[in-house]
């Protein structure tokens, strides 16, 4: 297992990290911490979860399975998604945010955070409270460190900003969807990282299954695959036998075809695509399985020459997107009440 900095706070975090957004949903709590104690076998020491995850079951998993050896784990947690219709019970606000952070210390067992992530943007709300009340869990020592998810370049230049201006704890990181089919923060995010210094962490290597190299267009997805776990609405852009989806699986066939030129397995290429970017700090993956942990950790060494980069240049652009999968957030300004008069 290789390791990186993460940004400049003098951690060292694994090339893959362990995501727990499977735990309490797809896997439950025996697979769950069995899965945790291979990734920690196996030299994973970033694991990343968030209080949506499972309606809260997934840190509960993850606390109860790292209980003796927190200190081996780098904890990364994320808040402000919550889908909660009561008032104030979720968000942003400084009210809520101290409530949050109370529940994940005590559903993960712990007394601190390592790492305490915005799961998705506010526009509504300024950075300069988000980051007060931020800054005064950090002087207090319940979490570390902090850091964004699912933020746009703009966003996060603005928030860098704002640290600066007002001497608020500045965010370490983003956590942003990258692929070889979703390969959009290559148009900015990965510049702005660069030149404020913040750590990437990249989600969905495959693609949420695509990169699987187990669908082809117009069969039926195989029983237990995740398409056919979310068939329906929610699992649209998996389904192989929707029209709408042929030319998704065109360019999927086309990879197919460099990788097994190259004599590997289409998924391992692929996470060693997303793993290959200098800007990505480490790769967060959720097996639902341990079988599918260590086919991630059987690829950690696979190296792709600059023709084979190429090649997937040639099918699937530098910056562009191809997966169809819906944002993690709908922007404010994409309202109806914005865009027209």
């Amino acid at each position: 297992m290789q390791y990186r900095n993460l940004a400049r706070s003098g951690i060292s975090v694994s090339q893959f990290a362990l995501g727990g957004g499977v735990f309490g949903a797809l896997a439950g709590k025996e697979e769950g911490s069995r899965i945790i104690d291979e990734a920690l076998d196996a030299g994973i020491n970033l694991i990343d979860t968030s209080n949506r995850y499972g309606d809260g079951e997934s840190e509960r998993i993850i606390g109860e399975a790292i209980k003796g050896r927190r200190e081996k784990v780098i904890l990364a947690t994320k808040f402000g998604a919550e889908p909660n219709d009561e008032r104030n019970q979720s968000g942003v606000s400084r009210r809520w945010v101290r409530q949050a952070v109370e529940q994940s210390l005590l559903r993960l067992q712990t007394d601190y955070i390592d790492l305490y992530q915005l799961h998705r943007p506010f526009g509504d709300v300024a950075f300069e409270e988000i980051l007060g009340v931020l800054s005064d869990l950090v002087q207090e020592g319940k979490v570390h460190y902090i850091g964004t998810s699912n933020h746009q370049a703009w966003q996060l230049s603005e928030s860098q900003a704002e640290s600066e201006r007002r001497r608020l704890q500045r965010f370490v990181s983003e956590q942003s969807p990258y692929s070889i089919l979703n390969r959009s923060i290559e148009m900015d995010i990965v510049e702005v990282a660069r030149r404020h210094d913040f750590a990437l962490l990249t989600y969905s290597p495959l693609a949420g299954g695509l990169l699987t190299g187990k669908y082809a267009s117009g069969s039926v997805a195989e029983s237990g695959s995740r398409a056919a776990l979310l068939k329906g609405a929610a699992g649209r852009m998996l389904d192989p036998e929707l029209p709408e989806n042929a030319q998704k699986f065109a360019i999927i066939e086309k990879l197919k075809h460099v990788a097994d030129q190259a004599g590997m397995p289409l998924a391992h290429m692929a996470v060693a695509f997303a793993r290959t970017h200098p800007a990505v700090t480490s790769i967060i993956v959720g097996p639902r399985t341990s079988e599918q942990l260590r086919q991630y950790i059987n690829g950690a060494d696979l190296t792709l020459s600059p023709d084979l980069l190429d090649a997937i240049d040639e099918i699937v652009p530098p910056g562009s997107r191809m997966d169809g999968q819906n944002p993690a957030w709908t922007p404010e300004w994409l309202d109806t009440s914005r865009r027209r008069p």
